[in-house]
């Protein structure tokens, strides 16, 4: 057994350094009372649009509250269809759900495991309201054919960016391309919260403010509801602690970037294993490390059992969960998507892993890959 458990994210050695700055930001927020909303969201809406180069970021919840509210915003509502991917986070169509839509799904680029644009065409219909591209993994999908086919079909886009903070395509960063881009603060994420939180990017005015007055359950001003809305806000406390670990971020995603690099160099040799393809277009910022290996259910027992953290990213696809079983998907209509759910595997990947943790973890694989191999022999 390895002397040291690598975990597949550790939280507390990204805390443990600004455990004096966060216990102070929450002390400013007692202090004034803002718990709800408030200057402290207001101070970090500001920051983030200025991070992700909009004009606006609204704080909400959490990154569903985000999806939900873009496209209600957009006025997806019932009789809609939304296309997106099954290979992600079941919020992303629950968002769509929830705007009374439906999901059109469709397959994975091969490379990158994003939305395959040559597909969007087939999937069109007199009823598509909007796309949602998925950046998975903290890679941006291919937004110049996606945002040109749907210009074409008068179609909004709501980049799903909550794996993204930070990543960037052709020189502009997640969330700025498409009418609205939408992160999640989950404590996980590249810039996570001390809780629930998300927000919303977007360049449309009136957009934002549709978005600001749902999030408050359709107030404009107090005892006043302009419309049916929801309890969506960000609270000052997540607001307040974001705005610390913001200011760390485009650094905690080079150190990424670099980690991504040693993997590489010890990893790249094994035909067994397909490693990460980076879009020579965009810049990623790997929220997670994902290799797909064979016999993944083997190897990642073997892992766990050598004392090394990894995930499954997501092992059932969203068009083949029990809650879209009314839509009718079989076993094979997303093929790409249905075969890396059997393959992919999440390797440690935090800014804090050391270097000697990653040569570890890829010398661990080796072994457990090499040890599982035979079982594919007849």
């Amino acid at each position: 057994m390895p002397n040291v458990k690598i975990p597949l994210v550790d939280l507390r050695a990204q805390h443990d350094p600004l455990r004096s700055d966060l216990f102070a930001a929450i002390g400013a927020v007692i202090d004034r009372n803002a718990f709800a909303g408030g200057p402290f969201v207001e101070q970090f809406e500001r920051e983030f649009a200025a991070f992700c180069g909009t004009r606006h970021a609204v704080g909400v919840g959490n990154g569903t509250d985000a999806l939900w509210l873009a496209l209600a915003g957009l006025g997806v509502g019932p009789g809609d269809e939304v296309i997106t991917v099954a290979h992600t986070f079941m919020a992303t169509a629950e968002a769509i759900s929830l705007c009374g839509a439906t999901p059109v799904f469709v397959d994975i680029d091969a490379r990158t495991y994003t939305m395959d644009p040559s597909l969007l065409e087939a999937a069109i219909t007199r009823r598509t309201k909007a796309i949602v591209p998925v950046h998975l993994y903290g890679q941006m999908a291919d937004m110049d054919p996606i945002m040109e086919i749907a210009g074409r079909h008068n179609l909004f886009v709501v980049e799903d960016a909550c794996q993204a903070h930070g990543a960037e395509y052709r020189g502009r960063r997640a969330g700025s391309i498409g009418h609205a881009g939408c992160f999640s603060f989950y404590p996980g994420k590249n810039l996570g919260a001390l809780g629930e939180a998300g927000a919303v990017a977007t360049n449309d005015d009136a957009l934002s403010e549709v978005m600001r007055v749902f999030r408050d359950h359709g107030q404009t001003t107090k005892y006043r509801h302009e419309r049916v809305g929801w309890n969506a806000r960000m609270d000052g406390i997540q607001a307040a602690a974001l705005s610390i670990k913001l200011r760390n971020l485009d650094g905690a995603n080079e150190r990424r970037r670099e980690h991504a690099d040693l993997y590489g160099r010890f990893l790249g040799d094994m035909d067994l294993v397909q490693l990460p393809e980076v879009d020579d277009r965009g810049e990623a910022v790997y929220h997670l490390y994902v290799v797909r290996v064979p016999q993944r259910d083997v190897v990642i027992a073997t892992l766990a059992r050598r004392g090394i953290g990894c995930g499954i990213h997501y092992p059932v696809p969203v068009h083949l969960q029990d809650a879209y079983a009314f839509l009718g998907h079989e076993p094979g209509s997303l093929p790409v998507t249905e075969r890396y759910a059997q393959e992919i595997l999440s390797l440690p990947m935090f800014p804090e892993l050391a270097d000697d943790a990653i040569n570890l973890v890829a010398a661990e694989l080796r072994m457990a890959v090499g040890n599982a191999v035979p079982a594919l022999m007849p």
